[in-house]
């Protein structure tokens, strides 16, 4: 078989497949509703980035409330509409309420988004293809190479993932992208390990002796045989990961070492509201919610991927 008629076989076998998991997905209410939750947060979190990225804040200054900054005379730590504390009444301009400064906290949820989601999703891709590479090489070749990448590997899990960011923060500096490569170098070994343990037993199938008979190079069977087959709990592990990531960036925020002032995000939020937690509970209430609710959508995800890709589970 030629090179072009395996990649085209390939190919075609893998729209087969991601066609049943889509199937499988919106046939299973409990996934179904995490990606309701999931669509509406990313969908939220694109508007962030546009408006509040590209745009510098326009719409919202212009048609709504800034994220960053008060409304001239506007009055600091009101509750949600319709309720009542020592601050004063809630009101339908600020529906969830005002934060220790004023600002609307409806607003600086909806642009916090863009912080999770951008670090979550983007971090863990990047974890999930140096992981995927470096557990395929490892498992494949075994011996020497698979002793090497492990151990170093072993060296990161040993490492608390919270000092370690930390470390790399306060080396490289507070900014979104060096918090998105830290956050992917401490996801790596989750996937190098994951992959590994799928290689040793994919590597010993019929196809692969095939191939190497065929004298196939290393390089293709690991990118065309090895990984492609390998990959179902790489993908489960991935929209679990997003959730764990999205934890791990809002424990950076609420210690000082995510997005820093006045930038939104949902960690920072909890920080902020620590010593308002008596006088007006829902400060923090509502950042907590965002967190809980977009971590347990991708964990629904997560989920009916299993699901799927369980044969077992179809009996």
């Amino acid at each position: 078989m030629s090179d072009s008629d395996d990649d085209s076989a390939s190919t075609q076998t893998s729209q087969s497949g991601l066609a049943d998991i889509t199937t499988q997905l919106r046939g299973n209410s409990t996934s179904r509703w995490g990606l309701y939750i999931i669509a509406v947060v990313i969908t939220v979190a694109i508007w962030a980035f546009i408006d509040g990225v590209l745009l510098g804040y326009h719409f919202a200054e212009t048609y709504w409330y800034s994220p960053v900054t008060a409304e001239p005379g506007a009055r600091s730590l009101l509750p949600p509409v319709g309720i009542t504390n020592e601050f004063g009444t809630g009101v339908w301009a600020h529906p969830l309420g005002t934060d220790h400064r004023g600002r609307d906290i409806l607003a600086r949820l909806v642009y916090g988004t863009r912080i999770a989601i951008q670090i979550g999703i983007v971090a863990t891709g990047l974890g999930a293809v140096v992981g995927t590479i470096v557990g395929a090489v490892s498992g494949y070749y075994g011996g020497w190479v698979d002793d090497l990448l492990q151990r170093l590997v072993e060296t990161f899990y040993a490492i608390p993932f919270i000092v370690l960011m930390i470390a790399i923060m306060s080396t490289f500096g507070r900014n979104l992208w060096i918090a998105i490569v830290g956050v992917s170098v401490i996801t790596t070994p989750v996937f190098a390990r994951l992959i590994r343990s799928e290689v040793l037993s994919v590597r010993e199938e019929e196809y692969i002796e095939a191939a190497k008979a065929a004298g196939v190079r290393d390089r293709n069977i690991i990118r065309r045989h090895v990984i492609p087959n390998s990959l179902a709990p790489v993908l489960v592990q991935a929209t679990l990961q997003v959730g764990v990531n999205i934890l791990i960036v809002a424990a950076l925020s609420f210690l000082g070492f995510g997005a820093q002032p006045p930038t939104p995000s949902w960690g920072a939020m909890l920080a902020q509201s620590r010593t308002y937690m008596l006088p007006n509970p829902w400060f923090s209430f509502w950042p907590g919610l965002a967190i809980l609710v977009t971590v347990i959508g991708f964990n629904l995800i997560g989920d009916g991927l299993r699901d799927a890709f369980d044969p077992r589970l179809d009996d």
